[in-house]
């Protein structure tokens, strides 16, 4: 048992995984929160940042996004109106 653990087992951490994906499309103030506000209301988002011009979306989760994640975020962001790229190169 690591010393984060309580005695009765359970763990309480702080985690949180930054992912940057790629959105096309992202070339205004107006499409940065139209962006924001989509993936943001995904469950399991603490918290997204969405460049202007760059179209990078970094997204902060407490566990590293799996495949059913990223393919809501996909869906998410097509249905906003944008080009989901995937994730970003960094």
């Amino acid at each position: 048992m690591s010393g984060c653990c309580t005695p009765e087992g359970s763990c309480h951490t702080d985690a949180r995984i930054k992912t940057v994906y790629k959105v096309d499309g992202v070339g205004s103030a107006h499409c940065q929160g139209v962006v924001a506000k989509a993936v943001g209301a995904l469950d399991d988002v603490i918290a997204v940042e969405v460049e202007i011009g760059t179209g990078l979306v970094t997204v902060t989760t407490p566990a590293a996004p799996d495949t059913a994640f990223e393919s809501l975020l996909a869906e998410t962001v097509d249905e906003a109106g944008y080009d989901y790229a995937g994730r970003a190169d960094t």
